[in-house]
């Protein structure tokens, strides 16, 4: 049975109350779908081995039979914030391309020319035949951007983080990383042989008492996401830097959903709080503003030669591909020279947060693009996605264990691209659907 297909006592809606159809819905939902026991507790087939896991993990069909799946979308085409999938022109409210640049035609035709120049890929590291001259210019732009020491560039954001703390982490070092910060950084402390604190989102006290129980430990390192993924939270930097110099620790900020989207100039949360000289190691990615893939880390020259020669997730993986790296030098040139993206992307998320809040669902008050909207009940939560879709709106879903069990989100992020056409009809789709399902006040 597919999701349209649900029947209920009142088939018209007339005389259910809104509060009581959705609660009907989860309940035909949960008929077929128990995401409970089907994915974050799958059954195992005893005595196929290893694979068991695998083949007793039923979440994903019992999902897309009733119609709800949302993950791996195919898109056809892409057009500024729209994209086409099924045949169908949706509006994207699930990009992080914050400043609209990966269909920018100055990045595309930097990327042309790097391809024609050095081919497609590197097919190497850089720590031997992977290292372009173009790699150098765009780590010597990006330092001179931040105005911090040095730069190495990296392959992916992820393997930014992974490759840095995991080579810094040392088996005596104890690293203090908030609950919600990004699976990179705790791979990263996976990996390390030193220990792991983690203290409770973005609150100090409990990172301070964290600090005073390691206060004698040398190596003390507090990680931390300058902007929170999933729930679009702001770190207080300002109260971790605070403590860093009370406990003498090291910090690390992850400013992928800072840069290019907080401060006037971009520079992110450091420079939004007008703390770049007291933040140690600066990681940050490609992937969001600069409208392509890669990472990279920003610090002393002292600390990047080190993790040059010591990151194995640097050193053992092909260099990021000339395309991207000209492109990604563009696109950065590109948000230096004109402020005025950054500005229509506070203005879009301002009006898209304001216009949210007056219909009643709860939002994060401050100029971050990421707005989740919170469901609760994960069959609920895919349900209102598709009903979304259906609309002409494509989201993104976050359920557990992402965020904690019975907290699932829609979680939708804003960009420059955002026309106010586009954002009123995501309004509407908001609207309506959070009314009849009894999510907002009618």
């Amino acid at each position: 049975m597919k999701y349209s297909q649900l029947t209920f006592d009142d088939p018209d809606n007339k005389n259910t109350p809104p509060h009581l159809r959705r609660d009907q819905i989860v309940a035909k939902l949960k008929e077929s779908f128990d995401f409970e026991n089907a994915h974050l507790r799958a059954s195992s087939n005893e005595g196929q081995g290893i694979l068991s896991k695998c083949l007793g993990y039923k979440a994903p069909d019992q999902a897309k039979d009733l119609g709800i799946y949302p993950y791996f979308r195919e898109i056809e085409a892409m057009d500024g914030a729209h994209v086409t999938i099924g045949g169908h022109d949706v509006i994207t409210v699930s990009s992080n391309n914050y400043l609209g640049l990966t269909q920018d035609p100055r990045v595309i035709e930097a990327g042309k020319s790097a391809l024609e120049k050095f081919g497609s890929g590197c097919t190497g590291s850089r720590f031997v035949n992977g290292n372009l001259s173009i790699h150098k210019k765009l780590e010597n732009d990006i330092s001179s951007f931040l105005k911090r020491g040095d730069t190495i560039v990296m392959s992916t954001g992820y393997q930014a983080n992974q490759g840095t703390i995991s080579c810094l982490l040392g088996r005596k070092d104890i690293a203090f990383s908030d609950r919600e910060n990004h699976a990179s950084i705790y791979e990263g402390c996976a990996v390390a042989p030193g220990k792991t604190i983690r203290y409770r989102h973005n609150d100090m006290d409990h990172l301070e008492s964290c600090l005073k129980k390691y206060k004698d430990v040398e190596g003390k390192l507090i990680i931390t996401d300058s902007v929170f993924s999933m729930s679009g939270d702001i770190a207080n930097l300002p109260g971790i830097v605070k403590l860093a110099r009370d406990y003498k620790a090291t910090v690390l900020v992850d400013e992928a959903h800072g840069m290019g989207v907080l401060d006037d100039t971009g520079r992110g949360v450091t420079s939004y709080y007008n703390l770049e000289k007291e933040i140690d190691i600066y990681v940050g990615t490609f992937s969001k503003s600069m409208g392509s893939i890669g990472g990279f880390v920003s610090a002393h020259p002292k600390v990047t030669e080190y993790i040059r020669h010591k990151a194995s997730a640097f050193i053992f993986t092909a260099a990021l591909p000339p395309a991207s790296v000209a492109g990604v030098n563009t696109a950065l040139n590109i948000m230096i020279q004109e402020p005025e993206r950054i500005q229509q992307l506070r203005d879009n998320t301002t009006y898209m947060k304001k216009g949210l809040f007056d219909m009643g669902f709860q939002i994060n008050n401050n100029p971050v693009p990421i707005i989740p909207i919170k469901i609760g009940d994960e069959a609920l939560t895919l349900y209102f996605n598709q009903l979304l879709f259906d609309q002409g709106v494509f989201a993104g879903v976050a359920v557990s264990p992402v965020v904690p069990a019975f907290h699932a989100m829609i979680r939708t992020s804003f960009t420059s691209s955002h026309t106010r056409k586009d954002l009123d009809h995501v309004l509407h789709a908001f609207k309506t659907i959070g009314t009849d399902l009894g999510i907002i006040p009618q």
